[in-house]
């Protein structure tokens, strides 16, 4: 078959053809969900599905590509051409996405000469090593070779950023060089001059909008006089970052732009149809003027919610697409009121899909605990240093490092960071916590008490910033440590090694006596068991809980943060078992609880009024 871009249409085999598409990223789904999410998209009408390529995730160190398990790139757009649908990939190099550093690997920035989403040579090296890897992947899976592949994006919203047809036609001609024979695309806002400055004349120009859609359709024909019109990022909701509210749109508004779009003969990606979960340490971060981080759901109040049911929004966009495309039949349960599962395929008589819902939550007791610093030898490999390096320089992508020093302050004194927290700091002395330095607040000084012993800085990186100016920024404790202006030296270092949580560090945990106490004192780690008859998607409850991370059976949910919005996480039912399940919680302040829940329905928080 052949895919081609056409005078006013997209041509399959020379017919029109309008592209129907939703975004689901494989890398923030489990990848035992993906069959089914992919086969929901196809439901709601859609005859494709896009997903960008997340680089960092696949290259966490030079040169070592992973693309097993949850990154296996090539079984996810098997599974997309197995339901009989189209791909459009987006490998970047950057993608955005709320995720961490735009998908690029932070190991780009850490001697500072390297010149990113530019024409500087090392950057396009790394890009180039990138783009070979991910070949044997994407090649034979086009469509003029038997494959799903439709389409490929060059770059990501380039417009937005900056103004470099140099590095746009390398970065091309790098893609082609691969062997890559499927039309390529950009993508940007129809907006000022962005759609002109993020392009090339031969790459197709696709806006990014999720409103006012007829006159963004404008804007696009203005600056490409020919070829099918499309939004490829069709945005129906929002991402959520903590502090703030849940963000939701109506599905009626949502629908009704839809509509648009349509009518206009527009062909659409829907961001997202299914946005699914920041699992681990992924989430990315915005900093303008006040650093936000990205919230570990990533629900994006889209048509598939982040367990994988429909939603409002679902139906409402299937309505809309009947009027221009046939759709199949809806099995019972994805009708509104149905339980949103689906049959694995092939199966028969009494499927799945017609079971109810649990209906049971369960209370789950955190009856084994240890202070963090018990655990130091099974988390913690230390190194030492005159002054205190970064997470880069550490090898540390993200999550936690604590810091290490010996002082002597008989009078106490005032730390200070000499030029910012990235991003959030427990100062601890001899082990008794006596503050945090934020990032948010802007924090860099904080009263110590009179000490003479450890001083020691547990560091979190709440997430790196993927959009903007700011983008691969070092991590940790920037511009060196001072207490009443004399610097602090002769450190004691380690990142904490949290995903995967150690095994030695969980058989820690089991070999616990079981406590009655009714609280947590953090910095503090936690494990507790519970039984399941029923395997189905849940969301872990922490209340009580302040801030940390948590585990289920050693997969990485992510973090929580009592300030919200979202109060649950996602528990993806391939995680759990039937019979005997472990909770792990590492919670850096303190808990009033020593409970928490694994319930039916989640809580993503409140929405704006």
């Amino acid at each position: 078959m052949r895919f081609a871009i056409g005078d006013t249409d997209f041509l399959l085999d020379g017919e029109s053809h309008r592209v129907l598409s939703g975004a689901i990223h494989y890398f923030r789904v489990h990848p035992d969900l993906w069959q089914d999410r992919i086969r929901k998209a196809r439901l709601m009408g859609l005859n494709t599905v896009e997903t960008y390529v997340a680089w960092n995730a696949h290259e966490a160190t030079p040169g070592d590509f992973d693309f097993t398990g949850g990154l296996d790139l090539g079984r996810f757009l098997d599974l997309v051409a197995a339901e009989g649908m189209h791909a459009i990939v987006r490998p970047g190099p950057y993608i955005c996405a709320e995720w961490t550093n735009g998908g690029l690997p932070y190991w780009l920035f850490t001697d500072g000469t390297v010149g990113i989403r530019r024409d500087e040579p090392q950057f396009l090296a790394a890009v180039s090593r990138y783009l070979d890897a991910l070949a044997p992947i994407l090649v034979p899976r086009q469509i003029d070779q038997g494959g799903p592949i439709v389409l490929v994006q060059v770059e990501n919203e380039y417009g937005a950023y900056g103004y470099d047809p140099v590095y746009l036609s390398k970065l091309e001609q790098m893609h082609r060089d691969i062997g890559l024979t499927v039309p390529f695309t950009s993508v940007d806002q129809p907006m000022g001059t962005m759609l002109e400055d993020g392009s090339l004349p031969s790459l197709h120009k696709t806006g990014s909008f999720g409103s006012r859609s007829t006159e963004r359709l404008e804007r696009l024909r203005q600056a490409q006089p020919t070829g099918p019109l499309m939004c490829s990022e069709f945005w129906d909701g929002w991402f959520d970052s903590w502090g703030e509210h849940h963000h939701t749109t109506p599905a009626a508004a949502s629908a009704s732009d839809l509509d648009d779009l349509l009518a206009a003969g527009g062909s659409v990606n829907v961001y997202m149809f299914h946005g699914g979960t920041n699992f681990g340490f992924t989430n990315g971060a915005n900093d303008k003027g006040v650093y936000r981080p990205i919230a570990t759901s990533y629900d994006y109040d889209a048509p598939l919610d982040e367990a994988g049911r429909p939603t409002t929004k679902f139906h409402a966009f299937r309505t809309v697409i009947e009027r221009y495309a046939p759709v199949p039949e809806l099995p019972a349960s994805m009708l509104p009121g149905g339980s949103g599962r689906l049959a694995p395929v092939g199966a028969t008589g009494d499927a799945l899909e017609d079971r109810p819902t649990p209906a049971t939550d369960v209370t789950v007791r955190l009856d084994r605990s240890t202070p963090l610093a018990s655990l130091l030898p099974q988390l913690a490999s230390w190194t030492t240093h005159q002054d205190v390096p970064t997470f880069d320089t550490l090898g540390a992508a993200s999550g936690f490092v604590l810091y290490r020093t010996e002082v002597d302050l008989p009078n106490g004194g005032v730390l200070t960071v000499g030029t910012e927290v990235r991003d959030r700091v427990l100062v601890s002395v001899d082990g008794r916590p006596v503050g945090v330095l934020e990032r948010e607040h802007h924090d860099r000084a904080i009263a110590l008490p009179p000490v003479t012993g450890t001083l020691e800085l547990l560091v979190e990186d709440q997430g790196r910033v993927d959009y903007g100016t700011r983008i691969g920024e070092p991590k940790g404790l920037i511009g060196g440590v001072s207490v009443d202006g004399e610097p602090l030296e002769r450190w004691t270092v380690s990142p904490l090694a949290l995903d995967p949580l150690p095994e030695a560090a969980l058989d820690v945990l089991r070999a616990l006596p079981i406590t009655d106490g009714s609280v947590l004192a953090g910095p503090v780690v936690a494990l507790g068991s519970f039984d399941l008859d029923v395997i189905d998607d849940r969301y872990l409850a922490l209340d009580g809980f302040r801030k940390g991370v948590a585990w289920v059976n050693g997969f990485c949910l992510g973090r929580y943060w009592s300030r919200g919005p979202q109060r649950t996480l996602a528990v993806p039912g391939p995680v759990l078992r039937a019979g005997r399940n472990e909770v792990v919680v590492f919670e850096v302040h303190a808990s009033a609880a020593r409970s928490v829940s694994l319930l039916v329905e989640p809580d993503l928080g409140h929405t704006e009024a």
